[in-house]
């Protein structure tokens, strides 16, 4: 970092003097004494052998002062980042790891603070103590009342995360851009979310009141809990507002006075709980979709290959089932769903070329018409969970070992915080989302554990709604009434108008823009297009539609000690989770697994695959549209187990026969990189908490490209002599990467610099080349476009270009991977248990594919690191480990280094339970 000026050290300090020292840092509570002692909870039963890491830190609240302290100097408030370098050097640290050194890379997730690590105490009422510890300033959040416990993690909340709760509530109500500012990622998150859940205010009133009126007692009680804890978020922002001590991103962005302290911090209500709710649930909990997309897939695979082998060549693309893809529950159990039917019926694809994108965006104005905010950066579904377990039979202690956690991005602060509850009905440690924070979501009760991976099951179909016009015209596709049932029907226009003003934060000139869509009984309009020559609107409809944070009842549940007990009594409550979630247990005894989600009923023929017609025989069973309410699969039918000898999930298929939603789950996975390190510890026994966290982090730095791929690429590459030098050096670079374990990971922990770097650049560069060269002849262009929709080539750690973007973590969860698997195998004669019905590389000639690869490796082979490695906003040109690096983004004042890449969740639990109640 460039030394601050002299002149602006200056001016930094005369801007401290004239804000008062009560800017400087919020009031420190009470620090405990050795007087004052925090008893330790009784029941514990883990001891020290839970542990948790949440980075960059704890604390995501800065002053004002903090800021520009931060910006001028580098400093940090306590705890902001002291969680970074010990999830960083996990990366340097794992090859050595011991039990006696997991707490080096993690946390102690004990309950409680012993009396020598407390920090301070809070009650901000006398039913409730706030205790932090010094090593993280983790809230332990102890309440002698209900109310008490769920007010204090409200309060609790609001001290570490006020600005970013304010920012998200914002994004889920489709507002951003006046709160924060017109900057191209603002307009981004709002163009993004709000057309995934756009509710009116009675919309989102309405989903409080049917949790109260619908869900019985636990309903009742959730709203209660859920009311005391917005009650606590108010109470700190009154008191820090009155107190000046509150996030100094009010002041930059022009909401509150930095002299006068003129302005406001708006209320917090329980509907903003929903509206966070939806921007949590879209962003990792839904499933399906595409189903426009794949419709155009299939039309060009038609149109190629004529009807009946163009549905042969997609469905080998799609994967719906493919026999050799890692699985969750490997025992061979079926779970029969959304499979594709014998005969299907009312399909609805598009008339070729007819297929419009809905406009969402109108009437822009001032920075919106710039050419830039046409396509504004967007967030996309982050799918880097995982999670490793292993049942008792298989360790060394008898109990069963888990490694697990969620990827919710890399944020500065992060979405999620972590806390420990006590109270009556609550008991739990863990982590949760900022603003919805009244439960552990993923976190440890007394004696068990509970993680999640996203599982993007299909719980969101198509339909083609036919357009009418209400007095008998004649329909086109700009037609806003559609056939409800056999009646002409007014869709409704939901609407917003965003206007901004630039800011200290935000230098965005003014600019304003509304946003609008089209709302139906079968969801949201898409796209327009004709079928067979009618004009329809094609509607996204997601079963948890206006059942935003019905799954709190869920929570609840995994909270309360008196109701899990056990694996079944586990999976019981996560049978109240409505989104798409892979749930794992750890006690003691147990390991255990569910699949949670509002799978809807389909009507028998109906492809979930593909566009339906949205008349009432194709409807999902029982369907009100009223509260979007249908028949779901029975919990027996979703994916289930206890006891098996292992599980991992990596975002990967769940079972046999539970089709997968999407494209790209085939024959390799990035689960494989998983599967192939657990279930070689459980063939040999003796797992232990620090071989099952070897296992995956090891995962976390391997190229799956490589690991899986090469073996193949090599073996055709070799099936005849190598005369040009730079082709062998390549070959040979490749070779010794993948002797090595094919890691992308420094020479020495700080180095910066990759072993067998030269061979990464060549597979960064050679892999899109090949996978162009592979399989573009064979399917011509359009097809090959069209697939590549669907299912991007690539997500190396450094391509920007990948659905997760750069600096993100996430890697090798969407790519053509199967694809060049089963057709390398194909061309080399190996078995393949689905095989494709065509084979692409070289046209099925092992020596016109080794041309293809030795001519695009030449070529790989000579780009260079520059190329390779563009500049963007955080690396130079050629710098191969910063483009791979991790990046905090910022959401608000504060930045952070850079760290290591990881493909690692980012909260993340180790446990092993020694005892139960």
């Amino acid at each position: 970092m460039r030394r601050p000026t002299a002149r602006l050290r200056t001016a930094l300090a005369a801007a401290l003097i004239a804000l008062g020292a009560t800017l400087l840092t919020p009031p420190a509570a009470a620090a405990a004494g050795a007087a004052d002692p925090v008893p330790l909870p009784i029941a514990d039963y883990c001891g020290s052998q839970c542990s948790d890491v949440l980075p960059p830190g704890q604390n995501g609240n800065a002053t004002l002062a903090q800021i520009l302290l931060h910006k001028a100097f580098g400093t940090m408030p306590a705890h902001t980042s002291d969680q970074l370098a010990r999830y960083d050097s996990l990366v340097a640290g794992y090859p050595g790891l011991t039990d006696a050194k997991v707490n080096d890379f993690f946390n102690n997730a004990a309950f409680g603070v012993p009396a020598d690590q407390v920090e301070s105490t809070a009650s901000p009422r006398s039913d409730v103590t706030i205790t932090r510890d010094k090593k993280t300033g983790v809230p332990h959040i102890k309440g002698t009342t209900r109310y008490g416990t769920s007010f204090g993690a409200g309060y609790a909340a609001a001290q570490d995360r006020l600005w970013q709760m304010d920012l998200f509530r914002h994004v889920g109500r489709g507002d951003l851009t006046p709160f924060a500012g017109g900057a191209l990622a603002n307009q981004g998150l709002e163009q993004q979310f709000w057309p995934q859940a756009p509710y009116t205010e009675a919309d989102l009133q309405a989903q409080v009141d049917r949790i109260r009126t619908t869900e019985g007692e636990r309903g009742r009680l959730a709203m209660e809990d859920a009311q005391a804890y917005v009650d606590g978020i108010n109470l700190y922002r009154t008191q820090s507002k009155s107190g000046r001590y509150f996030p100094g991103e009010y002041v930059l962005t022009g909401h509150i006075d930095s002299i006068t302290n003129a302005g406001e911090i708006q209320p917090f209500k329980i509907t903003d709980l929903i509206a966070l709710a939806s921007v949590v649930g879209g962003l990792f909990g839904g499933g399906g979709g595409g189903e426009v997309q794949a419709a155009l897939s299939l039309l060009s695979a038609q149109q190629k290959y004529g009807l009946e082998e163009g549905t042969r060549v997609w469905e080998s693309f799609r994967q719906r089932n493919d026999a050799e893809a890692v699985l969750t529950v490997h025992d061979g159990t079926s779970f029969p769903y959304a499979q594709k039917p014998a005969n299907p019926q009312g399909t609805a694809l598009p008339d070729a070329g007819s297929v419009v994108a809905e406009q969402l965006v109108y009437d822009r104005t001032g920075a919106a018409t710039a050419k830039e905010a046409a396509s504004p950066p967007k967030p996309v579904k982050q799918s880097m969970s995982n999670a490793l377990l292993v049942s008792g039979a298989r360790t060394a202690s008898g109990h069963p070992v888990a490694v697990f956690g969620p990827q919710t991005g890399y944020l500065a602060p992060q979405l999620l915080m972590l806390q420990e509850l006590q109270g009556p009905g609550i008991s739990a440690r863990g982590a949760s989302f900022a603003g919805v924070s009244m439960y552990v979501q993923l976190g440890r009760g007394q004696d068990y554990a509970w993680s999640a991976t996203s599982a993007g099951q299909d719980i969101t179909d198509t339909f083609a709604a036919e357009l009418c016009e209400p007095g008998g015209g004649t329909p086109t596709k700009s037609s806003t009434s559609y056939l409800y049932r056999g009646t002409c029907t007014p869709m409704e226009k939901l609407e917003h108008t965003n206007a901004w003003k630039k800011s200290v934060a935000d230098p965005t000139p003014d600019g304003s823009y509304r946003m609008q869509v089209w709302r139906t009984h079968y969801g949201i309009v898409t796209h327009r297009a004709t079928v067979a020559g009618k004009p329809v609107a094609y509607t996204a409809l997601r079963s948890t539609y206006r059942h935003e944070a019905d799954s709190i009842i869920g929570f609840q549940m995994l909270n309360d000690p008196s109701y899990v007990k056990d694996a079944r009594t586990f999976q019981q409550a996560a049978q109240h989770i409505g989104y798409a979630f892979n749930w794992f247990y750890a006690d003691s005894r147990e390991a255990a697994y569910y699949n949670s989600g509002l799978n809807p009923v389909r009507p028998a023929g109906v492809d979930a695959a593909l566009p339906v017609h949205a008349r009432q025989q194709y409807e999902w069973q029982g369907f009100d549209p009223a509260a979007n309410t249908a028949a779901y699969t029975p919990p027996a039918e979703h994916p289930q187990s206890i006891g098996q000898d292992y599980y991992i999930s990596w975002n990967n298929k769940q079972a046999k026969d539970y089709s997968a939603a999407g494209f790209g789950m085939g024959a390799v996975h990035r689960g494989d990189l998983l599967d192939r390190r657990v279930k070689q510890l459980v063939t040999a026994g003796g797992v232990t908490r620090a071989t099952l966290t070897q296992a995956m982090a090891e995962a976390a730095v391997t190229d799956l490209r490589a690991e899986n791929l090469l073996p193949e690429l090599l073996a055709v590459l070799r099936s005849g002599p190598i005369s040009d030098p730079a082709v062998a050096a390549a070959v040979d670079k490749l070779a010794a990467w993948q002797a090595s374990g094919t890691k992308r990971k420094e020479t020495a922990q700080g180095s910066k610099a990759y072993a067998h770097a030269d061979a990464i650049r060549i597979m960064d560069a050679w892999w899109p080349l090949l996978i162009e060269a592979e399989f573009k002849p064979g399917l011509g262009a359009p097809l090959y476009d069209a697939l590549r929709a669907s299912l991007t080539v690539d997500e190396a750690p450094n391509a920007g270009h990948g659905p997760t973007g750069s600096h993100a973590g996430s890697a090798f969860q969407y790519g053509w991977w199967s694809y060049a698997d089963e057709d390398l195998r194909m061309v080399l004669g190996r078995p393949v248990a689905d095989p494709p019905s065509q084979v692409y590389c070289g046209g099925g000639s092992l020596a016109a594919c080794r041309e293809a690869m030795t001519a695009t490796l030449r070529q790989a082979a000579a780009a260079t690191p520059a190329a390779v490695y563009p500049a963007d906003g955080t690396c130079a040109a050629g710098n191969q480990w910063c483009a791979d690096s991790i990046v905090q983004r910022p959401v608000g004042g504060l930045s952070h280094p850079q760290i290591n890449w990881q493909n690692r969740p980012t909260y993340q639990q180790v446990v092993e339970f020694p005892a139960h109640r």
